[in-house]
């Protein structure tokens, strides 16, 4: 029997994703973190049962990465130790229906031209799902990344954005950071 279970629920779209063609999956991902993974395809919810909890922990950021719209390769990443997934509620930077759509469309950009650049400035994957941002990389990386997302989500310019990321990025190269 399982010594540790937890549950979350992710959007009815995503259901079939995570559970892949022919359950392949979410038996990949109950293999590699060693649990067992239920899925409620009418309701959305997941059940995640296991008896270790750091593979029960890793298996709920697949399936939450998953649920935000990551590709479910990309989300897979999260089974390594050192990637980190980060999730932003664009809620707190708006006010109104019409903003949300607005703030979604700063991050994106025309033709996910702006997301594009973040990732490729932080070599990070970003995922813009519903009301939230979703963000999987290495920690200084992720870290990175929301700092450029927020500083959008807050008005600032894309290029001072675009700035600062390739100014890290060139101390990073030289060892400064």
């Amino acid at each position: 029997m399982a010594e540790f279970m937890d549950t979350l629920k992710i959007p009815l779209d995503r259901v079939g994703v995570l559970i892949g063609p022919k359950g392949s999956l979410k038996k990949e991902l109950e293999e590699e973190t060693g649990t067992k993974i239920s899925v409620d395809s009418k309701e959305g919810d997941v059940k995640i049962e296991g008896n270790d909890a750091l593979g029960i922990f890793t298996a709920k950021e697949v399936v939450k990465a998953v649920g935000r719209g990551f590709n479910p390769d990309i989300a897979k990443l999260l089974i390594k130790q050192d990637y980190f997934f980060e999730l932003i509620n664009i809620n707190d930077y708006v006010k109104t229906k019409s903003s949300m759509e607005r703030m979604k469309g700063r991050i994106i950009g025309a033709e996910g031209k702006a997301r594009k650049t973040v990732e490729d400035l932080t070599e990070t994957f970003i995922s813009v799902y519903g009301k939230t941002i979703g963000i999987i990389g290495f920690a200084d990386n992720v870290t990175a990344a929301r700092k450029a997302v927020e500083s959008l989500l807050q008005g600032s310019p894309h290029s001072h954005v675009y700035k600062w990321l390739e100014r890290r990025r060139r101390e990073i190269r030289l060892g400064q950071l």
